[in-house]
């Protein structure tokens, strides 16, 4: 890290709690996210893990569990 990273660290984590939650979001959208599938690469993905589910490389989870899990870990 930078002497000038070093220093910005210094000097943010004493500015308030929800200064710092404002930056850090801005910061976070500020990356480059990673090229969306497309509609073929997607379908192939879906394809695979199918495919790694029926031959038992890979377990499934039930749909209603998994959207239980969301719902408590994003409420």
């Amino acid at each position: 890290m930078t002497a000038t990273a070093e220093k910005l660290k210094t000097e943010l984590v004493e500015l308030p709690a929800a200064d710092r939650a404002n930056l850090a979001h801005f910061l976070i959208k500020s990356l480059p996210l990673p090229p969306a599938m497309t509609e073929h690469e997607f379908d192939a993905e879906l394809e695979k893990r199918g495919r790694e589910i029926r031959q038992g490389k890979a377990k499934g989870e039930l749909v209603e569990k998994v959207i239980a899990e969301l719902r408590e870990k994003f409420s």
